[in-house]
């Protein structure tokens, strides 16, 4: 199994070039980085971890950007979303950021999506919460003919546009991996339909870790690695996944200063290389 980090890069934290760069250092294959464009001051969506919105929500970096500093500094690295929020997003926009970072990285991203919960921040960028879903499926859709086309179109209830010109093209053929973010019947549904990888939460139970490739085997979908997000320092955890065949475990980072987050990822590479 291989080990890597999500984590939320923010003004107050690390800076993304030096994470990169000391993940890389101790062994680390992969970045998985957070995304929210804002917080709403008038929050009525309840924070899913229960208790107060933590300080980090308000203060992320795009990630792209932050993902393109950690390029720079490294040469293996995984450079993934965790999630972006693609239903608040310029579609057009975010294909081009996307091929974009795989041309600067050499074919290193791993686009991780998801619906998101805070419905609040959704409708300050005109996205009706009661259709996330089925804008994201189309958007996936249009994204990978966009990417894959000289002359891209899509013709949908929620995204239409006539033939376009988009370049770049990403690096990795066809296109850069989809992790489809969610273990709700709709997320395993689109994980199934239009997803390279899964990326379930820490919460996620063994037997539903089981049960899901499973049944992607009898959707004919034998090809879906899995990656754990958010995952704890937790010995027995990591074993827990690795015996329920996860190809990578994603290690929860907290957003610290330089000097505390190195020494936290000291930790964490002795804790993956245990289980190596």
């Amino acid at each position: 199994m291989d080990f890597g980090i999500s984590t939320f890069v923010t003004d107050e934290g690390i800076r993304p070039d030096v994470l990169g760069e000391a993940m890389e250092e101790r062994g680390f294959d992969s970045l998985f980085l957070a995304e929210h464009s804002h917080v709403p001051v008038d929050r009525q969506s309840p924070y899913p971890g229960g208790g107060d919105l933590p300080r980090k929500y308000y203060r992320t970096l795009d990630p792209f950007v932050a993902l393109t500093a950690a390029a720079v500094n490294t040469s293996e690295l995984v450079l993934g979303t965790g999630i972006a929020l693609l239903i608040q997003r310029d579609l057009i926009h975010t294909a081009k950021e996307v091929a974009s970072l795989d041309l600067v990285s050499r074919g290193r991203v791993a686009f991780g999506v998801g619906v998101g919960w805070n419905r609040e921040e959704m409708a300050n960028h005109g996205t009706d919460p009661k259709t996330r879903g089925a804008l994201i499926d189309e958007q996936l859709q249009a994204l990978k003919a966009i990417w894959t086309q000289d002359e891209a179109e899509f013709h949908g209830k929620h995204v239409d546009f006539d033939p376009i010109f988009a370049w770049p093209k990403p690096v990795q053929t066809p296109h850069p991996p989809i992790y489809v973010g969610g273990e709700s019947p709709a997320a395993l549904k689109r994980l199934a339909a239009y997803g390279d990888a899964w990326l379930p939460r820490q919460q996620t139970p063994s037997e539903e870790i089981r049960r899901v490739r499973e049944w992607l085997a009898e959707q004919g979908r034998t090809d879906v690695p899995f990656t754990v997000f958010g995952g704890a320092a937790d010995a027995d955890a990591v074993k827990r996944f690795a015996e329920a065949g996860v190809e990578r475990y994603t290690f929860m980072l907290p957003t610290l200063p330089e000097a505390e987050t190195l020494s936290a990822l000291d930790d964490l590479a002795r804790l993956a290389a245990d289980h190596r």
